[in-house]
């Protein structure tokens, strides 16, 4: 007999286990260490904190202070109670506008007050566990929310940067600029260029010295730079002015309208919220991208908005600025290898000890300084990546209105127009609906383009009734969303038609298969003989694949194996297929799981692309291109390229390295392959395709000079060589990526080595001779498996960049 014992007595039991009775008890209790990789990175979350806090309290009109309380708060609070541990939290650039306009109207002391009573907000909201419904809020909004906010704190500071203060509003601070530019201070002016001048070319120093030099963020060499030219000159500026703790000013009892100040809790807390909310869940995909990092345990949301709440109360209560999630210093946390929270909370008492101990220094920093550092982060709210998304996914209109609603009206109207706008094009989406009808053939075809909701349910019927007793229908969806009462229209159209004789086929036009929904709708024969719905299994085009086993009741004890029809071959019946992990015939699991994957193949798949390899068996294989890629389970060729049987000669091996003729290798078989696809296939280009998080990379990153008894892995990997002297050399032009820089050194590995082995391809006679005569082509692709992003490498001159692979339009 078993009992049930609670979780804390099944511990105590482990522990009394592990340490008999007659061993001496521990005086103390487990250790606290932190990992080396989590003091790094703290150490450079640090030195962007510093800097960043003290500009956006600049910013707001806050006392300087304020932004050094809410950096702190922010990494010990948020940091210990958060459920993202790797975001790290402080004063947001997305709230300077917010904050800015509660302390003109209000003043400070009640700002922290509505700092905590926003804080109080989202700790009854985590209670309520809705922290998931701020991700329902559109990326539109969101991100127009941030350009707006982003604009105006360019306008604003562009006036400090000038050597003059800024006005309360963009419109104001627009038509004063004139006037400022007439009175600009030249000393004002040139800290701010040359502050702005660091930050831009810093992440971009070439060469091995650079990379090391780059580790040092960009923020804090261009103030620190700045601040040191301007004391060395003498030049006589306005300069960081932190006041005596003694005389710092704590929150207040709010004094105003009770609508306004609600408006004002209800506001800061929204937009501290989903700003938290959003970047925890890009730091999850940071991370998760990280090479080898394994399995990534995901945010948890409505935790990780309790702890945004306690830092406010706390930074509010202590006379603090409004704590977010800050993208720039989560990115740099996750950068710089964080494993844990403990990075975030070292951060914060690195802050608190500079707070302390470093107040000469900070004294001597200029305003404009810090005014070009806030413009520059503020320019960079304004994202054309995240424009393009928008446009490509029609929402621009959204993005537009919130964005101009923020910068001309506030953050709190600007959302809520955004908010409309958006409902407004849902609903315009809903109601255009396309429904045709159209006999081909004796067989009528209704066509429906949009999405099936009660509103386009009248004219549904309309087209259904159409079609006449007992004739042969092809329905076609082409959307993505049937509500309801579209579904039951269908489905009673379908059971009528059918019963009085008709038949009716319901597909899926883009897919090209049908659509198994509940009951019979998609019910006949499919492909191979079988029903819509696959007997108990529903399987839909968009079902995951990976180990991707349909669920089928268990088997029968005395279940025999079925003929395959098409074939004549013996295949596993689903119905009764085993479980994966029931020992069949003395089968391993893996063998099981090849039978189903064939079974599944012969019952599905054959039927559908029997007759084109019929064809290709006739004709002989045709090639376009011969496509070399690493041999990586998670890099599929036909899946990436959208091709298909005959479309591709795939040479994959560890690393996609292509050995320079000659090698004394012992290994001719990539050669050989160059050679016959070349020569006998006569394939038009050949196409080099490196991934991410190459394991094959990281080996020879972490390689050593090789033994006499070298591995054969290890004698494969010195093709790799000429790659890694490449990546080492600092006078040739590293490849990099558009849009960003490598993440690190395995990445940069892995651009180097597509490049150079299209140099090796180069060096075959039969790829030297086709490229001579003009009918070959050499490509060379970066495939990023975190992203699902393919980049194609682009050689202008003696720069290679790898650009990302976007739509194409193709005339005809």
């Amino acid at each position: 007999m078993s009992a049930c014992v609670p979780a804390g007595a099944t511990e105590s039991a482990h522990t009394e286990r592990a340490h008999p009775p007659h061993s001496p008890p521990h005086g103390r209790g487990p250790r606290f260490r932190v990992a080396g990789a989590d003091l790094s990175a703290a150490v450079a979350v640090f030195l962007i904190a510093l800097p960043l806090s003290l500009g956006i309290a600049l910013a707001t009109g806050a006392p300087l202070q304020a932004g050094l309380v809410a950096a702190a708060v922010g990494g010990l609070v948020a940091g210990r109670l958060g459920g993202s541990p790797l975001q790290v939290s402080g004063p947001a650039a997305g709230l300077t506008v917010v904050t800015a306009d509660l302390i003109h109207q209000y003043g400070w002391r009640v700002t922290c007050a509505v700092t905590v009573l926003a804080g109080l907000v989202q700790l009854g909201l985590s209670c309520l566990r809705v922290a998931r419904g701020a991700l329902a809020v559109s990326p539109a909004i969101v991100h127009g929310m941030l350009a707006g906010i982003g604009v105006t704190i360019a306008v604003a500071q562009a006036h400090i940067v000038l050597g003059g203060e800024p006005q309360s509003s963009v419109p104001d601070n627009l038509q004063a600029l004139p006037a400022q530019l007439a009175r600009l201070d030249p000393a004002a002016l040139a800290v701010s260029v040359l502050t702005l001048a660091a930050l831009l070319l810093w992440p971009r120093l070439p060469g091995r010295a650079g990379r090391v030099l780059r580790r040092v963020p960009a923020a804090l060499v261009a103030v620190a730079g700045a601040t040191a030219v301007a004391a060395a000159a003498g030049l006589v500026l306005p300069v960081v002015d932190l006041p005596s703790w003694r005389s710092h000013a704590l929150a207040g009892l709010p004094e105003g309208p009770v609508l306004g100040l609600a408006a004002a809790v209800l506001t800061t807390a929204l937009v501290c919220s989903v700003q938290s909310l959003l970047g925890a869940v890009a730091v999850d995909k940071l991370a998760s991208a990280r090479p080898g990092a394994g399995h990534v345990v995901r945010s948890d949301l409505d935790r990780e908005l309790l702890g945004q709440g306690a830092a406010n109360v706390v930074s509010g209560a202590l006379g603090g600025l409004p704590v977010a999630g800050v993208a720039v210093r989560s990115t740099a946390n996750v950068h710089a290898g964080a494993v844990s929270r403990n990075s975030t909370m070292i951060h914060g008492l690195l802050v608190v000890a500079a707070t302390l101990l470093l107040v000469p220094l900070l004294e001597l920093i200029p305003l404009a300084s810090l005014a070009t550092l806030v413009m520059a982060v503020g320019l960079r709210m304004v994202s054309l990546h995240h424009i393009r998304t928008v446009t490509r996914h029609r929402e621009v209109l959204v993005y537009a209105v919130t964005a101009l609603g923020v910068i001309c009206l506030g953050v709190l109207e600007g959302v809520v127009l955004g908010i409309a706008v958006a409902v407004g094009v849902a609903l315009h989406r809903l109601t255009r609906t396309r429904i045709t009808h159209k006999e081909e053939g004796g067989v009528h075809h209704v066509h429906v383009r949009g999405q099936l909701t009660f509103l386009a349910v009248p004219r549904l019927s309309r087209a259904l009734h159409l079609v006449p007793q007992g004739a042969d229908a092809v329905v076609a969806l082409d959307g993505s969303f049937m509500d309801h009462a579209a579904y039951e229209t269908l489905q009673d159209w379908h059971g009528t038609h059918t019963a009085r004789g008709g038949t009716v086929e319901i597909t899926g036009r883009r897919t090209g298969v049908r659509i198994a929904e509940p009951g019979d709708l998609a019910s006949g024969p499919a492909p191979g003989g079988e029903s819509g719905t696959h007997g108990d299994c529903r399987c839909r085009p968009w079902t995951a694949w990976r180990n991707h086993q349909c669920d089928r009741p268990s088997p029968a004890p005395d279940a025999e194996p079925l003929p395959d029809e098409a074939s004549g071959s013996v295949a596993t019946d689903p119905r009764t297929a085993p479980e994966p992990d029931a020992p069949v015939r003395g089968r391993t699991p893996g063998g099981i799981q090849l039978v189903r994957g064939l079974s599944t193949f012969q019952r599905r798949t054959a039927p559908l692309v029997r007759g084109e390899l019929a064809r290709l068996a006739r004709e002989g294989q045709r090639p376009s291109q011969l496509f070399l890629t690493c041999a990586d389970s998670r890099v599929v060729t036909s899946m990436i390229t959208s091709s298909g049987p005959g479309d591709l000669f795939v040479v994959r091996n560890v690393g996609n390295l292509v050995p320079p003729p000659g090698a004394e290798s012992g290994d001719d078989s990539v050669a050989a392959a160059i050679e016959y696809a070349v020569d006998v296939l006569a394939v038009r280009s050949i196409t080099v395709c490196g991934h991410s998080g190459c394991g094959a990379m990281q080996a020879l990153l972490d390689s050593r000079p090789a033994s006499p008894a070298a591995t054969p892995l290890a004698r494969w990997l010195r093709h790799g060589g000429p790659s890694l002297e490449r990546l080492r050399d600092t006078g040739a032009p590293a490849p990099r990526l558009a849009g960003r820089a490598p993440a690190d050194d395995v990445e940069q590995l892995c651009l180097t080595n597509v490049v150079q082995q299209l140099e090796h391809l180069r060096a075959h006679e039969s790829v030297a001779r086709a490229l001579k005569e003009g009918r070959l082509e050499l490509h060379g692709v970066y495939f990023h498996v975190g992203e699902a992003q393919a980049y194609l490498l682009a050689e202008q001159e003696e720069d290679r960049v790898f650009d990302r692979v976007r739509d194409v339009d193709l005339a005809v």
